[in-house]
């Protein structure tokens, strides 16, 4: 199991990292853009605290698989090759990640916007290293996110893929603990900073 911190605050990252045993950070656009900073001045901030070894996930903005590529050539030209590129699990996204991982087999891919089963699946099928379910908010749209997470745990393990899962949008820690007792789950929690 890893824990990354869902923060872009760097004052609030330097606070958690020594507190807890911290794997690394994970942002997203809007967490990005409360920063009122230029987002790679941020990223670069963060990257340059915790390390080169450590996971820093950061997500694509472009809408097409060609978008998304030329982001994720930026993303690893500023921020090292250690990086995780975050990619929506859409029609495009689903593109960008298989010509990714044929094009450069050892890029840090996880696949994000996951909202039910099939997309993690056709994320890892694609190449994804990660695949992000989004656990409340599933739950806010009436279906159960911790079930969600571990049916797509259970698809993994059944069809060997790979592939992780890096759980995020927790509303408590009830949902964390639900999630790490569960024998053979391999997953990834997301502390946010606030």
């Amino acid at each position: 199991m890893k824990i990354l911190i869902d923060d872009a605050n760097i004052e609030v990252i330097k606070k958690l990292y020594p507190a807890f045993p911290i794997d690394g950070v994970t942002t997203n656009p809007s967490i990005l853009a409360k920063s009122g900073r230029q987002p790679y001045d941020v990223l670069r901030e963060i990257r340059a605290f915790i390390g080169a070894d450590a996971e820093l996930h950061v997500q694509v903005v472009g809408k097409t698989a060609d978008a998304m590529l030329e982001d994720v050539r930026r993303i690893h030209s500023e921020l090292g090759a250690n990086t995780y590129t975050k990619i929506p699990v859409n029609v495009a996204g689903l593109e960008a990640i298989q010509r990714l991982r044929k094009a450069q087999p050892d890029a840090h891919i996880t696949a994000t916007d996951i909202y039910m089963p099939m997309q993690a699946f056709l994320a890892a099928k694609a190449g994804a290293d990660y695949t992000a379910p989004y656990i409340n908010r599933i739950d806010n749209l009436g279906a159960d996110g911790i079930a969600t997470a571990k049916v797509i745990q259970d698809m993994f393990t059944k069809n060997g893929l790979p592939c992780q899962i890096l759980a995020a949008s927790f509303k408590n820690s009830q949902q964390v603990q639900a999630l790490y007792r569960t024998p053979g789950h391999k997953c990834i929690f997301v502390l946010r900073g606030r």
